[in-house]
């Protein structure tokens, strides 16, 4: 072999090795997925944050990429804008290899340059409003803002916000201004007494009620909250108010509706750190979360899969979920005007609402 064809295969071997380097250390669009599962093997573990086993059925998934992957997996529940915070304190000294966030902070997330992009290989399925172009995150699933209502603790079950706000009953909203579907329960209730993204004021207005009367619970809901009765109503993404009614003993206590005067649909989105300690684990887990089985797993947790047109769910699936009628009165939230508007949430909250409070 003469010096000129030595050089030629040196190039074409180094080439090799960067495309087959290329999932664990450049992220974008992984061609070959044997190589990153081999890699994510190699890795052996994978830390999340907000992706808790009792969440849209995540514990399913990590089950299952523990079972074919050999990855040991450990999360950290927070809410949205504690995720980013801790990666963008964390930086090259990362403890965190994936979080699941809400709609409004993946551009956040990703304007701080924390995150790592990533395109599994459905990516073509995944509808563009809910993905980042250059795939530093994407939408798994959708939830609406429902109601789940203690019957046994109400005379009159409130079936929209205009009832819910003229009754005296005890609210659960969680943490505004930090979590997402909290954020998402203000503006829904914008939206049904006349306001938008733009707009919260109706609904900061009623809850200020409720607050100045002792009647707001600002822990986040769960289904200990709900089994103990800690409020009249709950107010959560329609998924986790089915899953969570599915876990406590007196399911039959509770009824969940979306409120027929209005609701927003938004999202939950992966987001890998960009200093991600196992980044192939969290590249193949994204790639899982996509799929066909993580889509259905998502499904079965009462959230509905992105990519639901391009899927047959099983019939016990579909009947565990809400009504399409149901649905009539919610609509997409805006991201192009929500992202920024939610900024400026927290501050009015604790201003009008919390600082209403005795």
């Amino acid at each position: 072999m003469n010096t000129m064809n030595r050089c030629q295969l040196t190039l074409q071997l180094l080439l090799g090795l960067v495309v087959l380097s290329a999932p664990v250390l450049a992220g974008a669009q992984v061609t070959d997925l044997k190589a990153l599962e081999i890699a994510a093997r190699k890795e052996g573990r994978i830390a999340s944050v907000g992706m808790p086993d009792n969440w849209a059925n995540w514990r399913a998934i990590w089950a299952d990429l523990g079972r074919r992957h050999g990855l040991a997996h450990v999360d950290t529940d927070m809410s949205s804008a504690e995720e980013i915070a801790k990666m963008e304190a964390e930086r090259s000294n990362a403890s965190v290899d994936i979080g699941d966030v809400g709609f409004e902070f993946g551009a956040i997330a990703k304007a701080r340059g924390i995150t790592l992009a990533y395109k599994p290989t459905t990516w073509a399925q995944v509808p563009d409003w809910a993905k980042d172009a250059d795939g530093h995150w994407a939408l798994a699933y959708t939830g609406t803002i429902a109601f789940a209502i203690n019957k046994k603790r109400v005379a009159i079950v409130p079936r929209s916000w205009k009832e819910l706000f003229a009754g005296l009953y005890r609210v659960a909203i969680g943490e505004v201004g930090r979590a997402s579907q909290s954020n998402a329960g203000i503006l829904a209730a914008a939206i049904a007494l006349g306001g938008d993204e733009t707009r919260l004021q109706p609904a900061l207005i009623a809850f200020a009620q409720i607050a100045r009367q002792r009647r707001l619970v600002t822990t986040n809901p769960a289904p200990a909250l709900m089994e103990r009765g800690e409020a009249d109503v709950f107010i959560l993404w329609d998924f986790n108010a089915l899953s969570y009614r599915d876990k406590i003993p007196n399911a039959a206590d509770y009824e969940v509706l979306i409120p027929s005067d209005g609701s927003v649909t938004s999202g939950y989105t992966t987001i890998i750190n960009k200093h991600a300690p196992h980044p192939s684990a969290a590249m193949l887990a994204r790639e899982y979360i996509f799929s066909d089985a993580g889509q259905l797993n998502l499904a079965r947790g009462n959230a509905r899969p992105i990519r639901i047109e391009h899927m047959v769910l099983p019939e016990d699936v579909r009947g565990k979920l809400l009504d399409n009628a149901q649905y009539k009165a919610a609509r997409a939230i805006r991201p192009s005007l929500w992202t920024e508007e939610v900024r400026k949430l927290p501050r009015a909250w604790q201003r009008e609402v919390m600082g209403a409070a005795p």
